[in-house]
């Protein structure tokens, strides 16, 4: 006869067997050679140093099954880095806007460790200056309010962040995984510019997968052109 402590303990590893089995949280995803999901294919479930060692050449579009992760500009995972999240990248203006190169040789999974999301941000190294508290949300200008561009120094304390050069979410990426950045160059910069945070998403947390930019707003409508007046009426005689 199973005691009860017994049967509990042999609950506890069921559970966690068929979780850690199941497809929807395992890591994977697809890239391929050439443009629009053609040419060599090669799918991935690990961290993979160099696609050239995978016989693929260079990587022309990527599908990410589930994730997320994030992709460098050269092997071993150095260079300029790109964060894919759950959904399809048919060419490499899909992954980036910072219009620099368009190669993409290594890549390895995000650590998102909390479905919470916490970042502070400061201005100086070493976590000196002026600090800014960001909580559960995205900032599309950290100008709007009112913290400059210079962002020195960077603690990670919940969640999976991604900083940009310029505002909108636009120009070099740069991932905060969980922990203390104390200089620009521990998150891969040469210069402390940082002016539009977000934070990373996946299904295991965020079901409605990725962050989607928002629509630009509709242009204004033209104002109608103002009724002419009537044609004067000639005097009668």
């Amino acid at each position: 006869m199973i005691d009860c402590l017994s049967y509990f303990t042999l609950c506890i590893i069921t559970y966690l067997t068929l979780t850690c089995a199941s497809p929807w949280l395992a890591l994977q995803v697809v890239v391929f050679e050439f443009e629009n999901f053609r040419g060599k294919k090669v799918e991935l479930s690990a961290e993979c140093n160099d696609v050239i060692e995978k016989e693929c050449e260079k990587v022309g579009s990527v599908i990410v099954e589930s994730g997320p992760w994030v992709a460098f500009e050269c092997q071993a995972f150095g260079g300029e880095q790109f964060v894919l999240e759950k959904g399809e990248y048919p060419r490499w203006s899909t992954w980036t806007n910072s219009q620099t190169n368009n190669c993409l040789l290594s890549l390895r999974p995000l650590q998102v460790d909390s479905a919470d999301h916490k970042l502070h941000l400061f201005d100086k190294p070493g976590y000196a200056g002026r600090k800014m508290e960001i909580v559960d949300d995205d900032i599309p200008s950290l100008w709007v309010h009112g913290f400059q561009d210079c962002v020195a120094s960077v603690k990670a304390l919940n969640g999976t962040w991604v900083g940009y050069m310029f505002p909108g979410y636009r120009g070099r990426q740069y991932v905060f995984e969980l922990g203390d950045y104390k200089h620009w160059n521990d998150w891969g910069a040469t210069a402390p510019q940082i002016q539009s945070v977000r934070r990373v998403r996946d299904m295991q947390w965020h079901k409605r997968g990725c962050f989607t930019a928002p629509a630009p707003p509709p242009a204004p409508t033209p104002a109608p052109n103002p009724t002419p007046p009537p044609p004067a009426t000639a005097g009668t005689s």
